[in-house]
């Protein structure tokens, strides 16, 4: 039998603070498997952060041409995850990205976010650092961007478990 993982979720944005938006959403699953997705800016969605763009590399004009409505990315989300409990390793931005793209997509969320915290014991979260820096060694994972922060995410909590 395959084991099940907490399910991870990773937001880049399009900046940091008042303004901005979730440009991409990326997923971690419970077997292993992960996704992301470019998301539209919605017409008064105009913040645009350079230095957020050189830190996840995504430009605005990669999500007008590639990236999905948020209705679509709205819907999606619900189909995959709807009833479960999701983990973010940045709830206090994510959660008020996810609740931006729920709102603009006129769609309830039917699934909760939580801290990734809460998974770990006082020893994990004395390690959670090392561990994460040591599985983007080990997994040449690309930093920054939404569906392989999920994935490194879930690696670490993977690992930092065993302790």
């Amino acid at each position: 039998m395959k084991e099940s993982l907490p399910i991870i979720l990773d937001i880049e944005a399009s900046g940091f603070g008042s303004g901005s938006y979730p440009i991409e959403v990326g997923l971690a699953l419970a077997d292993g498997s992960c996704e992301s997705v470019l998301i539209h800016p919605e017409p008064e969605w105009i913040h645009w952060s350079e230095e957020a763009a050189s830190i996840h590399k995504i430009k605005r004009e990669m999500l007008l041409r590639e990236g999905l409505p948020a209705r679509v990315v709205a819907q999606h989300l619900n189909a995959l995850l709807a009833g479960q409990t999701v983990y973010s390793d940045a709830w206090g931005f994510d959660s008020t990205w996810l609740s931006l793209l729920f709102y603009h997509a006129g769609v309830n969320q039917h699934f909760k976010l939580d801290s990734l915290r809460r998974l770990l014991t006082e020893k994990q979260a004395t390690y959670w650092g090392a561990i994460k820096d040591q599985v983007v060694r080990t997994f040449k994972l690309t930093r920054h961007r939404a569906g392989d922060d999920a994935r490194l995410l879930q690696l670490a909590l993977r690992q930092v478990s065993q302790l």
